[in-house]
């Protein structure tokens, strides 16, 4: 087994467990690993530290899966890990009382490095986004299969970070049947159609259910303005559950539009409109129109990506609160949410606390949200917990 040791006074946060070692922090690579191949990794004085999937093409080199030096990283190693994160949501969570679709993996949030494995309904959708998994790709889709007993295993691997890793798009049937075009699922009582072919993400966004649910609380009697809607979850959800009065919902996806209004449809929903636009060109004519609701949310995809990208995208969160603010009625409720991982809570109430000086607002943070459970986070990878959701009121 290949061994990388690290340069000196670099692994400490590796010894608590911390899974990603960058480039940086290599001092020497003993032998010749292979993409995605298992290898030692110690510190620079040989002390042994854990194991991890090498990948040359990554700024993060290793990405560590294993602390204990006789754990052979093989089958009965994925089918533990496997049946640990299955066990969370069956019998911890307890998902299947309130939905029939969820995150049954959640890469390093369930110590499976690079795997996302997402259930709808009877078919599963996975995602292979490093190479230490893609490399092993056959052995879980075999485990997957057994141990979940699917009526499909479809493959998304066509995120961004893939091409970071050295690896190209992959989408299609893995084993079993293809799904059909449109998926019905259901969380809460709540009906959607998800396009698992072609959707963001997997199809759906399960990590905002349980902050969709708590949206849904404050809508009652209310005007709802849904910003960034894709398939209409937070505005679905306030007017089933929440006896919102009406729905406007705004989202530059056509795709999504359209299934947004087919969600209304299945759900029986009245007084409900969903606009294709670009949301901040929306909400500067909504403001000049003198348009006011009572429940304004703000759920937009991530404005950073990397480190380099936070100034840019801590402007276009102020951008959007502020105009979000400005069509609010005195004493209503925004939701606004972050994906960003690299936007911090810090940062993201100081740029809440902005948008709300220049808007002349006083605004009280009454729910701090994260995503949802079957998100979990890693305690020795706070960068895990990458959602962040405020529920404001606004006076």
């Amino acid at each position: 087994m290949a061994v990388v040791f690290l340069k000196p006074k670099r692994a400490k946060p590796f010894f608590y467990r911390h899974p990603w070692i960058y480039s940086g922090a290599v001092g020497r690579v003993e032998g010749d690993p292979e993409d995605g191949e298992v290898v030692e990794v110690r510190d620079s004085a040989g002390k042994f530290i854990a194991k991890g999937f090498y990948s040359p093409n990554s700024q993060i080199r290793v990405r560590l899966i294993t602390w204990e030096p006789g754990e052979e990283v093989g089958e009965s190693f994925f089918r533990e890990r496997i049946r640990l994160a299955v066990e969370l949501r069956s019998r911890v969570l307890r998902l299947d009382e309130q939905t029939n679709a969820y995150r049954v993996i959640n890469s390093e949030g369930d110590h499976l490095a690079g795997l996302i494995v997402d259930k709808y309904g009877e078919f599963l959708v996975v995602q292979f986004l490093c190479s230490g998994v893609e490399r092993r790709k056959e052995v879980i889709v075999g485990l997957l299969w057994e141990l979940l007993s699917p009526k499909g295993i479809y493959e998304r691997s066509d995120a961004d970070v893939r091409a970071k890793e050295g690896l190209g798009v992959a989408c299609g049937v893995l084993r079993g049947e293809a799904p059909p075009a449109e998926v019905r699922i259901e969380e809460n009582g709540v009906v959607f159609a998800a396009d698992i072919r072609h959707g963001q993400k997997t199809g759906f966004f399960f990590d905002q259910r349980d902050n969709r649910a708590i949206a849904a609380t404050y809508a009652r009697g209310k005007k709802v303005l849904d910003c960034f809607c894709y398939t209409g979850g937070f505005g679905i959800y306030a007017m089933k559950l929440g006896g919102a009065a009406s729905l406007l919902g705004i989202d530059e996806s056509e795709r999504g539009i359209e299934l947004a209004r087919r969600n209304a449809v299945l759900n029986g929903l009245a007084n409900v409109e969903f606009r294709v636009g670009n949301v901040f060109d929306e909400l500067r004519d909504l403001r000049a129109s003198g348009a006011k609701f009572q429940l304004v949310i703000l759920d937009p995809p991530k404005f950073a990506r990397a480190k380099a990208e936070v100034e840019s995208a801590a402007r276009g969160y102020k951008d959007i609160n502020l105009l979000a603010l400005q069509c609010l009625d005195p004493g209503g409720i925004l939701v606004t949410c972050s994906c960003s991982q690299h936007v911090d809570d810090l940062l993201f109430f100081s740029i809440l606390n902005s948008a709300a000086v220049d808007a002349g607002r006083a605004v009280q943070v009454i729910e701090r949200c994260s995503q949802a459970t079957d998100h979990p986070v890693t305690a020795s990878c706070p960068e895990t917990r990458y959602l962040k959701c405020f529920v404001c009121r606004a006076t």
